[in-house]
């Protein structure tokens, strides 16, 4: 891979940060290819009652650029 494009997204989850992370990954990896690591930005939660009920995390994906193949 010589170019590497980053977008970024925003993971969730209800059980943990950690999971919400994984989230962006799997939905993402369902319409990229070659994504070869991610930058987590940010960690938030939403808290109801005293609980955390909603995680979520900024991720940086990177995935390479196809290259023409003429």
């Amino acid at each position: 891979m010589n170019v590497a494009k980053v977008i970024e997204l925003v993971g969730e989850s209800d059980v943990s940060w950690d999971d919400a992370a994984k989230n962006a990954v799997s939905k993402a990896n369902k319409t990229l290819e070659d994504i070869t690591g991610i930058e987590v930005q940010n960690f938030t939660a939403r808290v109801d009652d005293g609980i955390i009920s909603d995680y979520k995390v900024n991720v940086k994906l990177i995935f390479g650029v196809r290259e023409d193949e003429d």
